[in-house]
């Protein structure tokens, strides 16, 4: 019998866990495990309806504004994402709250006897699980479920859902999904449903054949949101105004709480995802798509701490993400030098991001830490390779340190590499009374 949280942590985190080291699986065994288990337990997943979200960049955001939407709207929601910032109840949420430390000890409990019966449930398939007991515990009306990596066979594609996302695509996780755009399209098509509408946003042209394809074959209508259907007219620190083609091609202006060309790509994918919704019948007025844009609440992603000098969060962590952080701090900071808390986790490039950020933007300083994180990159290893960039390089012992002295400096502050340094940056910030957050738990 599970006693504690810490317990409960050290249960979970027992398990074969790929976010600490990547291991590739036979792909027969992928989602045996996952379904096995579901099935001993009612198959709970079945007992609401789901919209299912995958892509490279942008999902979690792009789920958390749908979720605000759902619930401005009125409907009792549930949220699963990953990774997270703080503490492992975040990536399961009901009404937007995170679950209880009691809910997180009840559910292990529950689930003790079926992981010590079954050696092959990795962390994730148990944290798969939990969300969708608790989601049916709780009753919820919706669940907008995040791919944790791919699609095709992540271990939330077991859900048959009402409405599947596919956000911006671009290369990462290649290790696992392979090495082109076409490989990385191909896995997370693999949540398109029989018969279940999909929406995408136009993607490069070898992925965009891929979505195509595999949406024909499967028999789901394929919605594309054009570029042409949205124009960003105004960007202060607090947020942007958005302007937004529906299905009817009338034009509607919102306001976006999240900054970045690519969080109104996002919104425009969620805007559309409600116009297919309400087809189906939902009830989403428009007040309530304006509402869910305007207040959605998405830590970490270009999250702005203070605005003079500023001090700006973003978990960014390959090229495609570091162009979007680059943008936009010349978007909403234009004309400023800055210094950068950078640390990476294994398996990234720390080149791809770095170019994408000097093209955009002046740096004085580059901080190289390390997060606590396991899979993080140790200092005395990243800073060479940083150095061999032609970055001016400094070091510290933790993430706290590092951004502590940079605050004292009274210039503009840049934290990146991986949410897990940023984390640690809302950490240190907290501490410095500026604002709460959560309680840390500690990684295995």
């Amino acid at each position: 019998m599970i006693q504690d949280y810490r317990q409960a942590l050290h249960m979970l985190y027992s398990r074969a866990n790929f976010e600490v080291q990547r291991v590739r699986q036979p792909e027969a065994l992928r989602l045996v495990p996952i379904r096995r288990l579901l099935a001993a337990l009612g198959d709970p997943q079945h007992t609401f309806p789901v919209v299912h979200i995958a892509g490279t960049k942008g999902k979690g955001s792009t789920a958390a504004m749908l979720e605000a939407v759902f619930r401005a709207a009125g409907y009792r929601t549930g949220l699963y994402t990953s990774p997270h910032l703080h503490t492992v109840r975040e990536r399961i949420r009901v009404q937007g709250e995170p679950i209880s430390r009691e809910t997180f000890v009840h559910w292990m409990n529950a689930l003790q006897a079926f992981m010590e019966a079954d050696s092959d449930l990795t962390v994730f398939d148990v944290l798969t699980a939990m969300a969708f007991l608790v989601f049916a515990q709780f009753q919820v009306d919706v669940a907008v479920v995040e791919v944790g990596l791919g699609g095709r066979l992540d271990s939330t594609n077991v859900v048959c859902p009402q409405l599947t996302l596919v956000t911006r695509l671009g290369l990462d996780h290649t290790e696992v999904l392979g090495p082109t755009l076409r490989d990385i399209a191909y896995e997370k098509a693999g949540i398109f449903k029989p018969g279940v509408p999909a929406v995408t946003v136009t993607q490069d042209t070898e992925a965009m054949e891929v979505l195509r394809r595999v949406a024909e074959d499967r028999g789901a209508p394929l919605h594309v949101v054009e570029p042409s259907a949205i124009l960003v007219e105004e960007v202060t620190p607090r947020g942007q105004r958005i302007r937004l083609r529906d299905d009817q091609g009338a034009v509607v202006r919102y306001r976006l709480a999240l900054l970045g060309e690519h969080q109104a790509e996002n919104a425009a994918l969620v805007a559309a995802s409600v116009d297919v919704l309400r087809a189906q019948g939902w009830s989403v007025p428009p007040s309530a798509l304006e509402e869910g844009l305007a207040t959605v609440h998405w830590p970490g992603r270009f999250e702005v701490l203070r605005e003079e000098p500023p001090v700006v969060l973003d978990g960014a962590h390959n090229r495609e993400s570091g162009r979007a952080l680059a943008r936009t701090l010349a978007q909403v900071f234009p004309d400023r030098t800055w210094i950068v808390v950078f640390g990476l986790s294994r398996g990234k490039d720390p080149g791809a991001l770095l170019q994408a950020l000097q093209a955009h933007v002046d740096v004085a300083t580059l901080w190289v830490v390390r997060s606590r994180h396991p899979r993080a990159v140790p200092v005395e290893e990243l800073a060479p390779q940083v150095e061999a960039l032609g970055w001016p390089v400094r070091t510290a012992a933790s993430v706290d340190a590092a951004f502590r002295q940079a605050l004292e400096e009274g210039n503009p502050l840049v934290v990146t590499g991986s949410l897990f340094v940023v984390a640690e940056a809302r950490e240190a910030w907290s501490a410095l009374g500026h604002m709460s957050v959560p309680e840390g738990d500690p990684w295995p």
